[in-house]
């Protein structure tokens, strides 16, 4: 794939150019997308700061592009991780969680695709997810791919046949990709290739759909930007096995933080997306945007099996908040700390499917539902809530009428790692010892999930609980093992601490002036 090989080399190049951009408390920005514009400008997608557009000019200042609700000069997000360009000054960007957009001058107004026009998916753009081959403007998102060629004035899209078919703002819906989570799409000779969570798929769409990939004999079908929904093409697929599989985590936790140990397995398989967003982790606001997350999230297609996390019985099967489809499971050992005792529930939300019902006993690894956009949702994902109660009541624990209940924890620290993995756990305290809400940990070195990237952990606000055993003010999950420097600024003053991590293992680290 020499094309993918360019590209990446391309972008690399651009990105060791960027510029330093210091947010508030000056540190640098973290940017996710970087592209040369035609004019020669530099492009940047930032995590949580829009886009900064730096000059060719020496002489013109840089100017930042971000999202405000009054008018068309916002864009929908500040979370931007693709930018691409057309061949007449078309400017296309793409969001992690709140689409995509196109300006016609520049970056000057801006036209937003965004929940009211894509529905209840479509919201995550992939990383450099844009890709343009004339006038055809193809966009890969976690829901499948859209494609234009009249500037968004109509839509075809691309998806699997394991979900329903989900057209968002298109005429037509194409199931023809081994899965729609679409991990990168790149520019090939007379088409495209796309990465997902089952290998490589190849498009041929060079001014048409053909039936096959030799071009002898095949006919051109032409393609003007709606599809009749019979017209289906050949799909060139590399063969890649499905790694399948799960870690098994020890029994329940004793002693210390020191000697932590996870009760649980992971809720996705591995042949899915079984890790979670790194956006909105458990306690995060994303930067102050939300209220305090009470989950952790499991991006992945409709109809992708959720599996319990441990052994118990199923409690609860049916709506709850917002009429998302709920499954709750209590779990068969109690949590002892001192002599309080705890019941353990692990909590399921927005599948499309229940397969579990009240009454179930359910093991470690059983498949209990399937995941959807039910309720609360802007995207197919899979939330997931560890409760750690006083009482075995479930109302406490899932309430229809109740967004925060009272007993979450971090699930975070009950399931393991993933392989070659650790936890990082502690507090951040200012100089009278009392914990600083929504404090920022910086330095964790996490790539993966590229899609949903690490930025910064957030210390818990007024509506997050440490987990009874540990006290921690926060957590970060699946960080590869080896040594990280995490700092936080704490009145001002940047304190930093340097770690190390071992798979399987949690790493203690305090924060104080």
């Amino acid at each position: 794939m020499i094309g993918v090989a360019a590209s990446l080399l391309a972008t690399a190049s651009v990105a060791a150019q960027a510029p330093i951009i210091p947010d508030s408390a000056g540190i640098p920005t973290q940017i996710l997308a970087t592209t040369r514009a035609p004019n020669g400008d530099t492009w940047y997608g930032t995590y949580g700061r829009g886009m900064f557009v730096k000059s060719a000019s020496a002489s013109i200042p840089m100017r930042q592009i971000g999202r405000n609700r009054s008018d068309s000069t916002s864009i929908s997000w500040d979370f931007v991780n693709a930018i691409a360009f057309g061949a007449k000054g078309e400017v296309w960007y793409g969001t992690v969680g709140n689409g995509w957009g196109l300006s016609l001058d520049n970056g000057r107004t801006w036209r937003n695709w965004t929940f009211t026009q894509l529905g209840p998916e479509w919201q995550y753009v992939a990383p450099d997810g844009i890709v343009i081959r004339g006038d055809t403007v193809v966009i890969g998102t976690a829901d499948g791919l859209q494609a234009t060629t009249d500037d968004g004035a109509h839509w075809t899209a691309f998806g699997d046949s394991v979900g329903p078919a989900a057209k968002g703002p298109a005429d037509t819906a194409i199931e023809v990709l081994r899965s729609e989570y679409v991990l990168k799409v790149v520019a090939d000779t007379d088409g495209w290739w796309v990465s997902h969570l089952r290998g490589d798929d190849r498009l041929n769409m060079n001014g048409c759909l053909r039936r096959d990939f030799t071009h002898t004999g095949s006919a051109c079908i032409p393609w003007s930007g709606r599809l009749p929904r019979d017209r289906i093409f050949s799909v060139d697929v590399d063969g890649h096995p499905a790694i399948v599989g799960s870690t098994a985590g020890p029994g329940p936790v004793a002693g210390s933080a020191k000697n932590w140990s996870p009760w649980f397995a992971r809720p996705i398989a591995t042949q899915d997306n079984d890790r979670n967003d790194q956006t909105y982790r458990w306690g995060s606001t994303m930067g102050g945007y939300f209220q305090p997350h009470q989950g952790i999230e499991f991006n992945n297609p409709d109809g992708t099996s959720v599996h319990a996390i441990g052994n118990g019985t199923v409690v609860y099967a049916g709506r709850a908040e917002q009429g998302a489809l709920v499954v709750g499971i209590r779990h068969d050992t109690m949590l002892v700390v001192g002599e309080k005792k705890y019941f353990v529930f692990s909590v399921y939300y927005h599948n499309s499917e229940l397969i579990a019902k009240v009454g179930d006993r359910v093991n470690r690894g059983d498949v209990i539902s399937r995941v959807g956009h039910t309720g609360r949702a802007t995207n197919d994902h899979m939330h997931l809530e560890v409760h750690a109660a006083p009482t075995d009541s479930v109302k406490p624990v899932i309430d229809s009428l109740n967004r925060y209940p009272q007993f979450t924890t971090n699930p975070e620290l009950w399931i393991t790692p993933i392989p070659g993995t650790g936890l990082i756990a502690g507090t951040v305290v200012d100089s009278t010892g009392k914990p600083i809400p929504q404090a920022r940990v910086y330095g964790v070195n996490k790539p993966l999930p590229r899609e949903t990237p690490f930025a910064f952990a957030e210390t818990y606000g007024p509506r997050n609980r440490p987990h009874p055993l540990y006290g921690e003010h926060f957590a970060i999950t699946d960080v590869p093992e080896g040594t990280h420097q995490l700092f936080v600024v704490i009145d001002g003053k940047r304190i930093a601490r340097t770690v190390t991590v071992r798979a399987g293992a949690m790493t203690w680290v305090e924060f104080r002036p």
